[in-house]
């Protein structure tokens, strides 16, 4: 038989814990050594949390202070670039106008030359023309010359008149106009006569 149970007496419970983890039988001796050895716990937890919010705060200042000499460079690398593009925009014939030059001095001396023969303007003229391509091809200007009998090329030659003619169709008779390029963009077309089809 089962004894009653009595419950003026209740069975006690088992003893809950206190905060920190100490029992709550512990003498006063083992409660406080506890404590002490919680505190110091405790303690280095917040010296290693302290140290961590120091290393992240170096580390952002660090980070922070990249950013800005990132964003500087960025700013200086734009400002130079700027400058070099209004540098080459303001100075981007200079070269060009520096070949031209001599063609000018030539032409100023064949006029300042007064009692020159119709043979001396002639050669003079000649000379000053082989200058003047000279100083053009230097700066990639250089002429569209078909010779007879050249494909059509629309995107070199313009067409003024369609001529019957002994050779292929769609093909150059004579070139009315040399067109030119610079730097292989048609500056302009050459004026041509091409073959009527047959």
């Amino acid at each position: 038989m089962t004894e009653p149970t009595h419950p003026e007496h209740p069975a006690s419970p088992a003893a809950a814990p206190l905060p920190g983890g100490i029992p709550a039988d512990a003498s006063p001796e083992e409660r406080e050594a506890a404590e002490a050895a919680n505190a110091v716990d405790a303690q280095a937890q917040l010296a290693e949390a302290l140290a961590q919010v120091a290393l992240l705060t170096a580390k952002n200042s660090d980070l922070n202070d990249q950013y800005l000499r990132g964003q500087a460079e960025v700013q200086n690398a734009r400002r130079r670039a700027d400058e070099d593009v209004s540098k080459a925009r303001k100075f981007a014939v200079e070269g060009f106008a520096d070949s031209l030059l001599p063609v000018i001095d030539s032409l100023e001396a064949g006029l300042a030359h007064q009692d020159a023969t119709p043979e001396q303007i002639r050669e003079g003229a000649s000379a000053t023309l082989r200058q003047l391509k000279s100083a053009l091809e230097r700066n990639k200007v250089l002429e569209i010359n078909p010779a007879s009998g050249t494909k059509f090329d629309p995107h070199q030659h313009q067409a003024i008149s369609v001529v019957p003619a002994e050779q292929e169709a769609n093909t150059v008779v004579t070139v009315l106009q040399k067109g030119f390029t610079i730097s292989e963009r048609v500056l302009r077309p050459a004026l041509v006569t091409v073959t009527a089809p047959k």
